[in-house]
């Protein structure tokens, strides 16, 4: 009986630990920005700044998806900031690229399962700055059922809620 009292109390001690770390893991909003938001969270000891919308329009011929999201990170430990990245909802068709459209510019990313990048830091950082100085970006993709898609987000913010997560993240 006392073998099984300690077992328990360990248990609850382990649990607890692991509940506050995942609590202290949680996003904590910056700031909403019209169409962005900004958020940081800590990675272990590491401050991770993110940005991130929704599409204002999603079009393509699915009956279901999941949520979509378009993110730019900066994780100063790892000395990256500006790192794009696109949630699509479905799994991406294997080999597929997406596409990414801002104004006259256009981007190629990679894909793999439910997410593009792009290809290095130097496309990352023409894309964050694209789209602080943009009005709309449109990102096509193939799921996996070769569904053509089509999002459309808003930049309105984009520029602010890139300013709080630098602000918050700067590398020192």
């Amino acid at each position: 009986m006392m073998r099984r009292t300690g077992f328990i109390a360990l248990a609850i001690i382990v649990f607890s630990a692991l509940t506050q770390q995942a609590i202290a893991a949680e996003p904590r909003l910056l700031g909403t920005y019209s169409d962005w938001s900004a958020y940081v969270f800590m990675e272990g000891d590491h401050k991770v700044c993110y940005m991130a919308s929704q599409p204002s329009k999603a079009e393509g011929n699915y009956t279901r998806r999941g949520e979509v999201f378009a993110l730019i990170t900066h994780r100063p430990a790892e000395g990256t900031k500006n790192v794009f990245s696109y949630i699509t909802g479905y799994p991406y068709k294997p080999g597929s690229d997406a596409t990414v459209k801002i104004g006259s510019n256009n981007f190629t990313l990679f894909t793999q399962d439910e997410t593009a990048w792009a290809a290095d830091a130097t496309a990352d950082n023409k894309i964050a700055a694209t789209i602080k100085r943009g009005s709309n970006m449109v990102i096509k993709g193939t799921s996996v059922r070769g569904t053509l898609t089509t999002d459309t987000f808003g930049l309105k913010g984009s520029s602010a809620a890139h300013e709080a997560i630098s602000k918050e993240c700067t590398s020192k």
